[in-house]
């Protein structure tokens, strides 16, 4: 039986599901964030969590619930770039029912190399997470200056995402 069916039956219940990346891992419904365009590359992955692991806390890592195979390091863009400042398109605040800015949050995707000797951060197009609605979706920052693949400086990768 897969999670989904096991949260279909009973939506309070709390789901054990196993990742081959971190395990046995238990959740709520409260807590996916559903992403109802999909993302780049996975437009029919729709259901995450955000997981932290110990030893990476300075990344979250989006588990799809979907494709227990599939999992995306991400990170807090601030907290790497102090001068990263979007300013999100009106589609996107519309399309995700943002009020005000404590509405949501941005994640952006980290890339390891195999060799793990360079991270890039895409800040080009950040995750948005409406924090009321758990409702996502991956915004391209048009005509920001912002690049795809900004390197994220070594004090950063102190506690880098393991590459597989």
């Amino acid at each position: 039986m897969t999670a989904r069916m096991e949260m279909d039956m009973n939506p309070t219940q709390p789901v054990t599901v196993e990742f081959p990346r971190f395990g046995e891992c238990s959740y709520v419904e409260a807590e996916v964030i559903e992403f109802p365009w999909g993302l780049p590359g996975f437009p029919n992955l729709r259901r995450w969590l955000a997981l932290t692991v110990e030893t990476q806390s300075s990344f979250v890592w989006l588990q799809s619930l979907d494709d227990v195979n599939v999992a995306l390091p991400t990170a807090d863009p601030y907290l790497i770039f102090e001068d990263y400042d979007p300013k999100l398109p009106s589609y996107a605040v519309s399309a995700l029912e943002i009020e005000n800015a404590s509405d949501f949050t941005m994640l952006c995707v980290v890339v390891v190399t195999d060799a793990a000797e360079e991270m890039t951060m895409n800040l080009f197009a950040p995750i948005v997470v409406n924090l009321r609605s758990r409702k996502a979706r991956q915004v391209v920052l048009e005509n920001s200056g912002f690049s795809v693949r900004q390197a994220i400086p070594r004090k950063a990768e102190s506690a880098a995402p393991v590459a597989e």
